[in-house]
């Protein structure tokens, strides 16, 4: 039953190529919203709190602070409105899922930057 279900997902899915982005990382989407007959292209930038899941329901978390307010939004990454990942910074952090992240504020809520 795994192999049929790989199989479906190898010949049917479109893959992105998308760079490769962990937690801790600020990363750019930029993604399409319909409005009536209309379609615009909008953008989301923020901090990557997770990743999660594999394959076709592979999932990533990113927050962005909008005012003092937190503002959280899931993401799969094989959404077909999805157009654009762009990583605008790297996250040097030790954890894979940074929910720590959602209660810090002002100084302390600034990740190092990874220099490669």
């Amino acid at each position: 039953m795994a192999d049929l279900l790989k199989f479906v997902q190898d010949e049917f899915v479109t893959k992105k190529d998308f760079p490769e982005f962990n937690a801790g990382d600020t990363i750019t989407v930029y993604y399409e919203i319909k409005e009536g007959e209309k379609t615009r292209t909008q953008f989301f930038k923020g901090v990557v709190i997770q990743r999660r899941g594999t394959g076709m329901t592979e999932t990533f978390t990113i927050r962005k602070m909008s005012g003092a307010i937190g503002v959280e939004r899931i993401f799969p990454v094989n959404m077909p409105a999805l157009q654009k990942v762009e990583v605008n910074q790297r996250g040097k952090v030790r954890r894979a899922r940074i929910f720590y992240f959602r209660e810090l504020t002002g100084k302390k809520a600034k990740i190092k930057e990874r220099r490669r």
